[in-house]
């Protein structure tokens, strides 16, 4: 049985009071749970303040480019589908500069599990403007008042075919590892959108303000609803944050619809060409 401890790696260097803290210790604590141990899961990390979890958390790690961290998850899922593989990303990397991976991720239904930290600032670049940052937010990069929308990335994966969505605050840790953990048991593509607060370049989106504003989703919710769904991710647009499992459908995953693959056969199974040559020769 495996521990916190087995998961955990260097003291982290997050800024005293960050909501990434919490984070890091629901996912350790979720996969304790769970009954995996370090070796037992591959997790894929994107840039900024979550992607320093890489250093934190001790178990099969890759520490990805700038917005590529689903990509290489979906890889990984490919060559070992009864590996759970999970990626931690922030709302930078994931929503702007990996978008476009989130959107194709979502419509596939690829079997892996996206966990982000939704700071709506990017932090280790000292709090620039994010694509979740308000309509007039200032910051760095925008002095003046951020003249976009945010994303609404809630939203955005429900409509692309997401089969499972979830919200949880970083200020409640019993939600956020109950929220993690059932994303890792479901079968298909899970996002677990987390509001973190950076306390020390996002001064709006505060502990206090997500407080007055959050709100746990009550037992006769019916999650498998598209349309009450969609109306709990317009929210946002109201400063309401409805936490739970927003959405969960069961619908085949990607690797289980191709017909290389089954249950007993994985990518990293299949016999190799060993030699070049011998792989020439199926293209003459």
């Amino acid at each position: 049985m495996s521990t916190i401890q087995d998961f955990t790696g260097y003291q982290p260097t997050w800024c005293p009071g960050c909501g990434d803290w919490g984070i890091g210790m629901a996912i350790k604590k979720a996969l304790v749970d769970l009954g995996y141990s370090p070796s037992d899961v591959a997790i894929v990390f994107g840039i900024g303040c979550s992607g320093n979890m890489n250093d934190f958390v001790n178990a099969y790690a890759l520490h990805s480019l700038h917005g590529r961290a689903l990509p290489n998850a979906i890889g990984i899922k490919l060559a070992n589908h009864k590996l759970p593989v999970i990626a931690v990303v922030g709302d930078g990397d994931c929503y702007g500069e990996g978008g476009n991976h989130l959107i194709h991720a979502a419509r596939g239904n690829h079997d892996i599990t996206v966990i982000v930290h939704d700071n709506r600032v990017y932090g280790l670049t000292t709090g620039q403007s994010a694509p979740t940052s308000p309509k007039g937010f200032k910051s760095k990069s925008t002095p003046l008042g951020l003249i976009e929308a945010p994303i609404n990335p809630l939203a955005l994966a429900l409509t692309q075919g997401a089969s499972f969505i979830a919200q949880t605050f970083a200020g409640d840790l019993n939600h956020m590892i109950s929220m993690i953990k059932l994303a890792l048991n479901h079968k298909g593509f899970s996002l677990v959108n987390i509001l973190q607060p950076c306390v020390t370049f996002n001064k709006v989106n505060t502990y206090q303000y997500y407080l007055k504003r959050v709100y746990k989703l009550d037992d006769n919710y019916d999650k498998t609803d598209f349309k009450l769904a969609l109306e709990k991710t317009l929210e946002l647009n109201e400063e309401k944050f409805p936490l739970g499992v927003i959405y969960q459908i069961e619908k085949k995953s990607y690797h289980e619809q191709l017909p290389q693959l089954s249950d007993d056969l994985t990518l990293i199974s299949k016999k190799r060409f060993e030699k070049i040559n011998d792989l020439i020769k199926n293209f003459q």
